[in-house]
């Protein structure tokens, strides 16, 4: 699969199938998004090739847990990676050319879900990490 930033600056190739889709609704990603939610999902780290721009890649830690990647000229947000899967990395699935080749499995972060936003897809739902995140210690 491929993908790339709104302005075109970055492309990337993911080498594997990306698994475990999921829609994250706690506040970094409705404010990085600009959404009530970010859908994300994961491949292995070594799976995720930036192909042309990696000069306009900025990365950023909004939280203390992970670092997230964006285009450093339009903003669009391409990737996040939490320390607690140090091999693994997730890609924003609307930056996918295919987005609707990866549907989500899960909410998380619902406790942090916008009030208006009504999630009644029948998927699981978590009010922060589900319980069995590879790699979960004791974060939220």
């Amino acid at each position: 699969m491929t993908g790339g930033c709104a302005c075109g600056a970055v492309r990337f190739r993911l080498e594997s199938a990306p698994y475990d889709a999921g829609w994250c609704h706690c506040r970094i990603c409705q404010r990085v998004s600009g959404a009530p939610a970010l859908a994300f999902a994961t491949v292995p780290l070594v799976d995720w090739t930036v192909t042309a721009g990696e000069d306009a890649i900025g990365r950023i830690a909004l939280t203390a847990f992970g670092t997230r990647q964006f285009c450093t000229r339009c903003r669009s947000p391409l990737t996040m990676h939490v320390d607690h899967q140090p091999g693994e990395i997730d890609v924003v699935i609307a930056a996918l050319d295919a987005p609707s080749a990866v549907a989500p499995g899960f909410h998380i972060f619902t406790g942090e879900a916008i009030a208006w936003d009504e999630i009644d897809d029948g998927l699981p739902r978590f009010a922060g990490f589900r319980p069995d995140t590879r790699g979960l210690k004791d974060k939220p």
